[in-house]
């Protein structure tokens, strides 16, 4: 496995990919792996010759006084998972490389970025858009994998994609838990042990959304409000939001029928957490 930090570097790597008739495969991540990056790895093998794992802290996706500076950052751990997971190339640029002197230029997909995270987190998806466009444009993956926990974001990418005729086909893949059911994430690490076990009540909640739902509750106020009782069981539990929608518009809905999809995003102590779940009725 490779560890390359300039775009010139990758261009040429993936034009022997190309010249050889193989296909690429591109996993975007900023790194500090887990199981759930791992599983998109797993899942690219399957379906492509050459990976490439992008390792890469995008600052134009922080906020002002959210966590970009102690966000969590480790290449030897990451580069060892990714080397046994079967990455055959990382990209690790620096912010140089990715935003050099005078840059200006943004990619901005409207609406259905200014929901649910795009509500409290502005500009957020505008710097997720934004790098994903550029490591489409450096790569040239003809599939690029994430994670279903990031549900927002999977919708603004597909959508970015389609409105700019990307001939990249994107791939989610499902949420991968821990054995008590918290989704991973690279943030879990800011949680002590009590944080941790408080944590759990995001994904029971979803749960137990999910179960009144396949029993028939149709009312989605009833259910927000189950979910919302349910989160405030835990004191340091403070919602930022959550909300029903529909699973592949990310519209809202008066009712619960067809698939929806049930998001939130709360945080535990100064930790801020996402998960979600999709329900098809």
């Amino acid at each position: 496995m490779k560890i390359v930090k300039t775009i010139k570097e990758v261009r040429e790597i993936v034009s022997q990919q190309y010249k050889n008739g193989r296909t690429v495969g591109l996993v975007p991540t900023m790194g500090y792996l887990h199981k759930g990056h791992l599983s998109l790895v797993e899942e690219a093998r399957r379906n492509n010759d050459f990976i490439i794992m992008s390792i890469f802290v995008n600052p134009t996706q922080f906020g002002k006084n959210e966590d970009f500076d102690k966000y969590p950052r480790d290449l030897e751990r990451d580069a060892a998972l990714a080397e046994k997971a079967g990455v055959d190339v990382i990209f690790y640029p620096e912010i140089e490389e990715m935003y050099p002197e005078g840059y200006k230029t943004y990619v901005n997909v409207e609406d259905i970025t200014e929901i649910l995270c795009g509500k409290s987190r502005p500009g957020h998806f505008r710097g997720v858009t934004t790098v994903v466009s550029k490591l489409f444009n450096i790569v040239k993956p003809h599939r690029a994998y994430f994670g279903q926990k990031d549900a927002q974001q999977v919708a603004v990418i597909k959508k970015m994609v389609k409105d700019l005729n990307f001939d990249i086909e994107i791939v989610t893949c499902p949420i991968v838990r821990e054995e008590d059911g918290l989704a991973m994430s690279s943030r879990n690490v800011y949680l002590d042990e009590q944080q941790r076990k408080s944590a759990l009540i995001l994904s029971k909640s979803l749960f137990e959304a999910q179960k009144q739902i396949l029993d028939g509750e149709h009312d989605k106020q009833k259910v927000l409000d189950s979910i919302i009782k349910m989160l405030h069981t835990e004191e340091c539990a403070e919602i930022d939001y959550v909300e029903i929608v529909n699973a592949d518009t990310l519209e809202d809905i008066e009712e619960i029928k067809g698939k929806v999809l049930i998001a939130l995003a709360v945080k535990i102590g100064t930790t801020r957490l996402i998960d979600n779940i999709v329900v098809e009725v």
